[in-house]
């Protein structure tokens, strides 16, 4: 495995122009690529799909294409989860994400972490921080989620948020940056 690979999986700052990482992204293309034009396929083709290009995909998930990620491989979703439209989910860390999920259209769950230090950045220098979203968790239509957050289960987060920093279980979270509003149930 070669180094900056190594330093991506351990969360440390990496390059990501790397040829390991390059060759992984380009079989992430080629399956997301043949997801996206089968979107009309069985939902057992689709399902064969998913399969090989997530880490691990639970019981009855439906993903509606368009979908894109970085690698793939670094994505886990629970069983009867739901992704409506235009989701990216960048994994250059793990995105886990549980069972019975709803997320709705255009949500971005970010993993990647940019230098602050204008000559690192300008080097290219990334790392990312792992997203975890818990069981029964509503993502309203563009929500973004950023490096590193930690969203509860049963929590639902308002359409067009932000969630720079981790949510409890069982809020209403809205806003930009997200603040929960109310305790659910």
């Amino acid at each position: 495995m070669s180094e900056n690979k190594d330093r991506m999986l351990a969360g440390d700052w990496y390059l990501p122009d790397d040829p390991e990482l390059a060759a992984d992204s380009q079989r992430r293309f080629a399956l997301c690529a043949a997801y996206n034009a089968n979107g009309g396929a069985a939902i057992e083709d689709r399902a064969a799909i998913l399969a090989e290009l997530l880490g691990s995909v639970g019981e009855d998930v439906r993903i509606r294409p368009p979908f894109q990620c970085d690698y793939g491989t670094y994505i886990s979703i629970g069983d009867r989860t739901f992704v409506n439209f235009n989701a990216v989910f960048e994994d250059s860390a793990p995105i886990t994400i549980g069972s019975d999920v709803q997320i709705g259209p255009n949500v971005k769950l970010l993993t990647p972490n940019h230098e602050l230090d204008p000559e690192r950045r300008r080097a290219g220098w990334e790392r990312g921080e792992p997203i975890t979203i818990g069981d029964n968790v509503w993502l309203g239509g563009g929500v973004i989620v950023c490096p590193g957050v930690t969203i509860g289960e049963n929590t639902v987060v308002g359409a067009g948020s932000v969630v720079p920093r981790d949510l409890p279980a069982g809020v209403l979270a809205v806003g930009n940056p997200a603040r929960v509003v109310r305790a659910l149930g």
